[in-house]
């Protein structure tokens, strides 16, 4: 049992009478197949068509392996006439009809202008992309790229896409030729580039609209380019030029000056906040010293010991706070942060002969935390829910256990 792909010949007719050969499921959503068919499956890297038979929602469409028919897989149990009225989906037929057909030219375009040639292809509701054999291609080779794919895309090259005869085939110089056996459907975009493909292409290479690459990133050894076409460049190009327009009204400068604009406000950044880090830091050791002055003294070690509600400082703060303590001779930090993931910061001076790992667990147990951990020298644990009045317990088991140490 097979199928007529209608779509092979015919890449613009949308609605189509059927017969219902066979009601089956595919990974457990029920499908139909057809005799006859305009709905594109998925394959080639194209995502599938989607519509309606009979109103009933088409949500994908496969090749099933063994006989290769198609198979309309519904977004429920079809439930309807042995015949059926099918519509596919103008809008995103067109959307891939583009931009697979742009993908021919700009394949054929990193060849000519940018000597890289295409590894793989993704296209999918998202994104479209390419991954080529080339890690440096220069701003220079991408400007080129482009301008060649778009001077193909302006003389509105006819598209033909046949299944050529044997004979034909061996004459043609195609650029991409997959290993099969049996008939080959070529598709030739102007002479400019001919490849075999089977999937849905244009009429015309100027129904493609612009094509632009947007994003290139290195990929190991490749580099994998995002482009868009069509409609999906343009409402790129909006969204673009509506942030753009944005982003020069609220700095007031114009497009060619946003960028010294940009860089200006960076370097007015890092100053304010090299600023602001250094008020902090003195800030910090200040009441590390009035803190220290008031410290309770155990034995040689000067405690000094702060619990700070969620909101009142930040985790940075209160670490920050615990190091300038702990810069003075004989200090021990206990500092902690209250809230729904509490920090517990246990540090002392170097001359202070005391395992911050060991208190820390000690004031862990008190408020049902396991989470934590550091070094002789300095610890930090907590991530659970504790008040400063929790805190203030779990320190004073702390203080506890010092103090026995000492006695």
């Amino acid at each position: 049992m097979t199928t007529e792909r209608l779509y092979y010949d015919d890449t613009t007719t949308l609605t189509f009478s059927a017969r219902i050969l066979e009601e089956t499921d595919h990974k457990g959503r029920p499908a139909l197949i057809l005799d006859r068919t305009y709905f594109y499956p998925e394959g080639g890297g194209q995502p599938s068509d989607q519509g309606t038979l009979n109103g009933a929602l088409v949500i994908d469409v496969q090749t099933r392996p063994a006989d290769r028919a198609v198979l309309h897989i519904l977004a429920a149990p079809y439930q309807g006439e042995a015949f059926v009225e099918g519509a596919v989906d103008a809008v995103r037929r067109m959307d891939y009809r583009q931009h697979h057909s742009g993908q021919h030219i700009l394949s054929r375009a990193l060849e000519l202008a940018a000597n890289a040639d295409t590894l793989s292809v993704h296209m999918s509701a998202e994104s479209m992309t390419i991954d080529v054999n080339r890690i440096d291609i220069t701003p220079a080779e991408w400007a080129a790229v482009e301008d060649l794919a778009n001077r193909i895309v302006f003389e509105n090259h006819p598209v033909r896409q046949w299944f050529p005869s044997p004979e034909e085939l061996a004459a043609l110089a195609t650029r991409k030729m997959p290993a099969v056996e049996g008939k080959v459907r070529i598709v030739d975009i102007g002479g400019f580039d001919v490849t075999a493909c089977g999937g849905t292409h244009v009429q015309r290479s100027g129904e493609i609209g612009l094509i632009k690459v947007i994003k290139a990133e290195r990929r190991g050894a490749t580099t994998r380019l995002e482009f868009r076409c069509g409609g999906r460049a343009l409402r790129d190009y909006r969204t673009k030029n509506t942030a753009l327009a944005q982003l020069t009204t609220r700095l007031t400068v114009g497009i060619p000056e946003l960028d010294s604009a940009v860089e200006r406000l960076q370097d007015e950044n890092r100053l304010m906040r090299s600023a602001l880090n250094a008020a902090r830091d003195q800030q910090a050791a200040m009441e590390a010293e009035t803190l220290y002055g008031k410290a309770h003294t155990i034995g040689t070690v000067r405690l000094v010991v702060g619990v700070y509600e969620e909101g009142e400082r930040s985790v940075d703060e209160v670490r920050l706070l615990a190091q300038k303590v702990t810069a003075h001779e004989g200090a021990l930090a206990l500092v902690a942060l209250a809230g729904e993931k509490c920090q517990v910061i246990v540090q002392r001076a170097e001359d202070v002969a005391l395992d911050c790992v060991g208190l820390l667990k000690t004031a862990l147990r008190v408020i049902g935390s396991t989470r934590g951990g550091g070094r002789p020298n300095a610890a930090q644990g907590g991530g659970v829910a504790a008040t400063a009045d929790q805190l203030r317990s779990a320190f004073g088991a702390v203080v506890s256990a010092i103090e026995a140490m000492y006695a």
